[in-house]
């Protein structure tokens, strides 16, 4: 039988879920059900329901979702439940506005290597990171066994750098630059532009 496949919009709600179940557990709530997920996320209670059962039986009717128990499976589906070491190229104010971010992060998803090609900025500490250069981005992406980068360059070194962490074997990229990047077919690239987001939200405001 062929795995109907997830469309995008269902795995970027998963997070969402997944930080408001954390949320509910700091609170010793155990039970949820998906019209009180709805209601707190401002999302359709079926959508939730339709959402989650792509990926199992997890409630039971009438009762709910067991709060404990849907974290655990929404961070399996995440791949949140294994190490997944993280690379980031660019120690300007946004990469390290990351890193300082991430280092309080209670997760499994860890930027364990900071880059830059800027020799005033390379031995630099970020948090416990060392800015290392950009010479060392191969073997150091390998030797931590590397699977994500970040790039949080200028948009004219962004498609070097995404290049060079093609070459050292990094499975998906996040992209910060205000620029789309180019990859080979089985790479997955995210793109988040602040600019961009901006102008599209620019554009609501007389648009209720």
């Amino acid at each position: 039988m062929k795995t109907p496949k997830i469309s995008e919009a269902v795995v970027r709600r998963l997070p969402v879920y997944l930080r408001y179940l954390n949320e509910l557990s700091r609170r010793n709530v155990h039970m949820v059900s998906s019209q009180d997920l709805g209601q707190k996320l401002d999302l359709n209670p079926a959508q939730i329901r339709k959402d989650l059962a792509y990926f199992g039986e997890f409630g039971k009717k009438g009762i709910g979702y067991d709060v404990a128990y849907l974290i655990e499976k929404i961070r399996q589906i995440l791949k949140l439940d294994q190490i997944i070491p993280v690379a980031l190229v660019g120690a300007g104010n946004l990469g390290r506005a990351l890193c300082n971010y991430n280092a309080y992060l209670k997760d499994n998803m860890k930027i364990v290597a900071v880059f830059d090609s800027f020799p005033d900025k390379i031995g630099v500490q970020i948090n416990n990171l060392t800015v290392l250069p950009m010479t060392e981005l191969t073997e150091t992406i390998r030797e931590h066994k590397v699977r994500i980068g970040i790039i949080t360059v200028p948009a004219f070194e962004a498609q070097l750098v995404a290049n060079q962490f093609v070459e050292a074997g990094v499975e998906a990229i996040l992209n910060f630059a205000p620029v789309i990047i180019k990859v080979p077919p089985d790479i997955r690239v995210h793109h988040a532009d602040f600019t961009t987001e901006l102008m599209s939200l620019a554009y609501y405001l007389d648009h209720p």
